[in-house]
């Protein structure tokens, strides 16, 4: 039987099937190689998939074997996972558009890829002050001492900072590239990559050798948001990229914070814009790893053998939209207990915006609250 593996590259190949189509796809089949052989009947139920799409599907499942493809595309790509492989980094499964294939070099942790070490990203400007820089070192070495995994994009700026600030305090580091992994840009910082390739961990979505491209680096700050619990922004304009990064990780439900600057600096306008728009202050090392501290840990994995509603100690459903009612009863009891957004993506299999306006509606219902940390429990 050919390996699931191979059917998230086969599919990955069709034109008009992008991250967020394959992943409405797997869950509506529950299994790529399931949805690889549906008919174009079955296959149009699923949101997105017009006539166009449904043509491509067609032409290139006549044309391509998933098994071949796989095979040949491994002798040059070793090290890559897919949503199907255990290893696949878990917070990235949570979001509705993960990378079909992401590309790995250096040193792999299991505990970073399972959730069970505190991922932070760090990202800002590529022309910090030397506010900016001085705050990027202190931020970054008060969160190794605490145990986080610094990720950021590798790019000028605050990117390499925080990398080489994580590198000189013996922390760990990950660089998410818009490039293949064996392909550095900008080029000044192939050393400092050099160094991450020893200590740390490199990842993209495009194959080895696929050289830089201006549509790949917004896409790449997703995978950065979506790896991590928190991004913080140190120094932004208004029309910086970093703030592709943060305006991500909220619609992804993750924490983002930002470092408050002068009005009479540029670099600070976009952090003091997104602090306005909601984004959590940042007032210092101490303040900072207490905030993070209340995220909670990731919950276990669902239990699917757990007592069904109908058990008779759980408590009575109220009268609620048939849509709304899965999503109710994930959700505990009564505080203390509470259940974090991370996991209800996954025990419903919603993609986070759906999930994120369905919570409110039971929040305006006045049957489920939302407690610190994105999480959840009935009133």
């Amino acid at each position: 039987m050919t390996d699931e593996r191979a059917y998230w590259l086969a599919w990955s190949q069709i034109a008009g099937v992008g991250p967020t189509l394959l992943m409405r796809i797997y869950r509506h089949f529950g299994s790529l190689a399931a949805a690889w052989n549906a008919d174009l009947a079955a296959l149009d139920a699923v949101e997105g998939i017009g006539g166009v799409t449904a043509g491509a599907i067609a032409e290139t499942r006549a044309s391509l074997n998933p098994a071949t493809l796989f095979a040949a595309h491994q002798r040059d790509n070793p090290d890559v996972w897919t949503p199907a492989d255990a290893d696949y980094p878990r917070l990235l499964t949570e979001i509705p558009d993960p990378p079909p294939l992401l590309y790995y070099r250096g040193q792999v942790s299991l505990a970073e890829n399972r959730g069970d070490v505190g991922l932070v990203a760090i990202v800002g400007t590529r022309n910090p002050s030397s506010y900016g820089k001085q705050w990027t070192y202190r931020l970054v070495e008060a969160l190794v001492q605490a145990g986080f995994t610094i990720v950021s994009g590798l790019a000028e700026g605050i990117d390499a900072i925080a990398h080489q600030a994580c590198l000189d305090a013996g922390g760990r580091t990950i660089a998410v590239l818009g490039t293949g992994v064996n392909r550095v840009y900008p080029t000044s910082n192939r050393t400092l990559a050099q160094q991450i390739d020893r200590k740390g961990l490199i990842l993209s979505e495009h194959p080895r050798g696929t050289g830089p491209d201006r549509a790949h680096f917004p896409s790449r700050n997703r995978i950065i948001a979506g790896l991590c619990r928190a991004t913080l922004v140190i120094e932004a304009g208004s029309k910086s990229g970093a703030l592709i990064t943060a305006r991500v990780a909220n619609d992804y439900g993750r924490e983002v914070y930002a470092l408050p600057g002068s009005l009479d600096q540029p670099q600070s306008r976009g952090c003091l814009e997104i602090i306005a728009g909601g984004a959590q202050v940042i007032l210092g090392e101490t303040p900072l790893l207490e905030a993070l501290g209340a995220i909670p840990q990731l919950d276990a994995m669902p239990n699917h053998a757990a007592a069904p509603a109908s058990s008779p100690s759980a408590p009575p459903t109220p009268d609620l939209p048939p849509r709304l009612v899965p999503i109710f009863q994930a959700i505990p009891p009564m505080p203390p207990e509470a259940i974090a957004l991370d996991t209800l993506v996954q025990t419903t299999q919603l993609d986070t915006s759906s999930l994120l306006a369905a919570l409110l509606e039971l929040e305006m219902l006045g049957v489920v609250s939302q407690l610190p940390g994105m999480r959840y429990c009935r009133t």
